[in-house]
């Protein structure tokens, strides 16, 4: 199983860098929420900075490798998502939110990977019940920051750490 952890600051405004370091204590990325302009930043403060939601992940060398960006249309909810290395887009959206249960899904060429998403707790990416990936935020008043915590099981069919980060920052703002 690949393990990793970030620590990501409490306030929502942050946009600086943070780095995801592997169980061998090597940072391996960064993530950081980003706007595309000014204007967009502006805007955001006045919808309490939970509109305009787009988070990448870079590598070392700070190039992109993952996207997530928020869309609202028709009073509708989803994040595009796409990954510079692999050339693949991705849909996240809620299933079964007419029945009063919503999952969220994510939509990729490969199928789709259901999340059970938790606010205390362990959130898992399922493929068919099975257990490939496990996300936790857990904040800590004292640090006004989440010590986050990321565990990729071998059986996944995605490997990739900026995947599973840029996916789980979004969906801690899900619904927002």
């Amino acid at each position: 199983m690949n393990q990793y952890t970030y620590q990501l600051p409490g306030n929502i405004t942050a946009t600086e860098k943070v780095g995801i370091i592997n169980a061998q204590g090597e940072k391996v990325a960064y993530v950081a929420r980003i706007y595309s302009n000014r204007l967009k930043r502006f805007l955001d403060g006045y919808f309490d900075y939970r509109y305009f939601l787009t988070y990448e992940v870079t590598n070392l060398r700070e190039e992109p490798t993952f996207r997530i960006t928020k869309k609202i249309r028709r009073g509708k909810l989803w994040f595009e998502a796409f990954s510079y290395a692999k050339q693949e887009r991705y849909t996240i959206t809620y299933e079964n939110w007419r029945i009063g249960l919503p999952e969220l899904a994510i939509h990729w060429p490969g199928g789709i990977i259901k999340i059970d998403k938790q606010m205390e707790g362990w959130s898992h990416f399922l493929v068919d019940d099975e257990t490939v990936a496990c996300w936790q935020a857990v904040y800590v008043e004292q640090e006004d920051c989440f010590h986050v915590a990321l565990q990729i099981e071998p059986s996944s069919p995605i490997q990739q750490v900026d995947f599973f980060v840029a996916i789980s920052q979004a969906a801690l703002f899900i619904g927002s």
